[in-house]
């Protein structure tokens, strides 16, 4: 009977799970191994070694934060108010995701502040995830400035919501993030 190998996917999504944890330092081959409950020698049958793991995890979460996501969006159609109803509602529900997650985003983004290579990719994936905004704004915006500044509210808001600390008000945060959508796509 033969041994069943730990699947690739899961060294990397644990990989990323460690990064959103730690930062790039706690991605450690036998720390992963542990967490996966495997010895370390199933790595080198994927991996050549960390660094080649880093780049994999860099891989998937820059495809799936950007190109997996908006071809979710777009493959159940609809108008643009539709697909970004619906971008906005997938970004929400992964928000504690190992890879779409806000949590893994926000891990990327510190690791980009020491990591050119890293800011490159990062703003590759920026630059996508806007396009795609101006995309879907522009659709029943014809003010290119109006479109702009929706896309920058977009994710601006996506990712300071997390730092923002202060109380809301009378009014919950779902209910202040739910505004914002209205907004948005008024």
């Amino acid at each position: 009977m033969g041994t069943t190998r730990t699947p690739r996917a899961s060294w990397i999504e644990q990989g990323l799970r460690a990064l959103a944890t730690g930062g790039p330092d706690a991605v450690r081959i036998e720390n992963l191994a542990q967490s996966l409950g495997v010895t370390k020698g199933g790595f080198y049958g994927y991996f050549r070694n960390r660094d080649a793991l880093l780049t994999e995890m860099l891989d998937t979460w820059e495809y799936e934060v950007s190109d997996g996501i908006i071809e979710q969006v777009d493959r159940a159609g609809g108008d643009a108010r539709a697909r970004l109803e619906r971008l906005f509602l997938l970004v929400a529900e992964a928000a504690d995701g190992p890879v779409r997650g806000i949590t893994a985003d926000l891990a990327v983004r510190a690791w980009a502040r020491h990591d050119a290579g890293v800011a490159e990719r990062l703003r590759r994936v920026d630059n996508r995830r806007m396009d795609y905004l101006r995309s879907l704004f522009s659709e029943f915006c014809t003010d290119t400035d109006e479109v702009e500044v929706r896309c920058l509210l977009a994710v601006t808001v996506r990712i300071g919501n997390h730092f923002h600390a202060a109380d809301d008000g009378i009014r919950s945060r779902a209910d202040v993030m739910a505004t914002i959508r209205k907004r948005l796509l008024s």
